[in-house]
């Protein structure tokens, strides 16, 4: 008896082109991530790699591009909502794209400890660099700093850019403040988040704003130390304590579950006596009791679109403005008519 020394052959670039049906170069652009590729073109091209179990040869690939095929990541408070998703959406794109990603978590925001997670991952050879920081220090030390490869930055609640990825969080803020004064709501009440982070900026001036075109005063904003439930539970409990508020926009949907618990605790209803929004639409929102209004932030878009644009980078596109993501009102059963 002998054995058998047959081995399936890996399967090659033409093999990949015969069975899609396009030329070798074709196949070539797609898994180089180029975008000159006709969408259904390019759909066919994947699904033929898909079926052959094609591995690109990174080596072979590395040497012809100069390249690593490997995209650096710099974080802040990853455990943060934002960008947690932000930084999925990137892996998730960077694979796609063939290519890998190293992170590094900085503990500090400030010029020595960014410009050191900076300088770790240029010196691990990466190709490009997103930055997940979305805090005001990190934005003006970010500005001052020049690096040796490409950068894009996400910072929540930023005007568009050529190196900036962000979400309309002012609109988000504005759309949930008009959503309760259309209800009859004379005002609404704030539940606000840590200083020195953009995303607090952003939504607090989106509720000031559409409290002044509305004609309204604004009211106390609550403050919170952090973004968790306890916070809100905190803001919750002085709520009802203050029977003339009958509309509250928490600045995220953990905040909006604590204030709901806080005012349930104490014997008033929402919507009934409280209309409560939240903000970021997580996944487990719509199963609140009551499901919760929200406004949702497509955070994973946030990180596609950043590592689009250090790729076009990269091939040498030219720099155009990023334009925001935009904020869609989640209307569920936290929400009614003033009573």
């Amino acid at each position: 008896m002998t054995e058998s020394n047959d081995v399936p052959r890996a399967a090659r670039m033409v093999d990949v082109a015969r069975l899609a049906g396009v030329s070798q170069q074709t196949v070539s652009r797609v898994v180089n991530g180029h975008t000159n590729v006709a969408p259904e073109i390019r759909e066919r091209v994947e699904t033929a790699i898909v079926q052959l179990r094609y591995r690109r040869n990174s080596a072979a690939r590395n040497l012809a591009t100069n390249r690593s095929m490997n995209l650096g990541v710099l974080s802040y408070a990853l455990s943060v909502h934002g960008p947690a998703l932000a930084l999925f959406g990137i892996a998730e794109e960077a694979r796609r794209n063939g290519y890998a990603t190293s992170l590094v978590s900085i503990a500090d925001i400030d010029r020595a400890s960014i410009k050191a997670g900076l300088d770790s991952l240029v010196d691990d050879g990466v190709d490009a660099i997103v930055v997940l920081a979305p805090m005001t220090a990190a934005t003006e030390v970010l500005q001052r700093l020049d690096a040796d490869v490409p950068v894009v930055r996400f910072e929540q609640g930023s005007p568009a850019g050529p190196a900036t990825v962000s979400v309309d969080e002012t609109l988000g803020a504005q759309l949930a403040t008009r959503h309760l004064l259309d209800l009859g709501h004379e005002t609404v009440y704030f539940i606000g988040g840590p200083d020195g982070w953009m995303a607090s900026e952003a939504r607090r001036r989106g509720w000031q704003t559409e409290l002044a075109l509305a004609g309204r005063t604004t009211p106390k904003e609550f403050a919170s130390p952090d973004w968790s439930a306890d916070a809100g539970y905190r803001a919750g409990l002085e709520i009802a304590a203050d029977r003339s508020i009958t509309a509250v926009l928490a600045i995220n949907d953990a905040m909006a579950l604590g204030v709901m618990k806080a005012l349930a605790d104490q014997g008033l209803s929402v919507p009934g006596d409280v209309s409560v929004v939240g903000f970021d639409d997580r996944d487990e929102s719509a199963y609140f009791r009551p499901a919760l209004t929200t406004v949702r932030l497509d955070f994973t878009e946030v990180g596609r679109r950043a590592v689009d644009s250090v790729l076009g980078a990269l091939r040498g596109e030219p720099a155009h403005t990023i334009p925001l993501i935009q904020p869609v009102l989640r209307v569920r059963d936290s929400t009614g008519p003033l009573r």
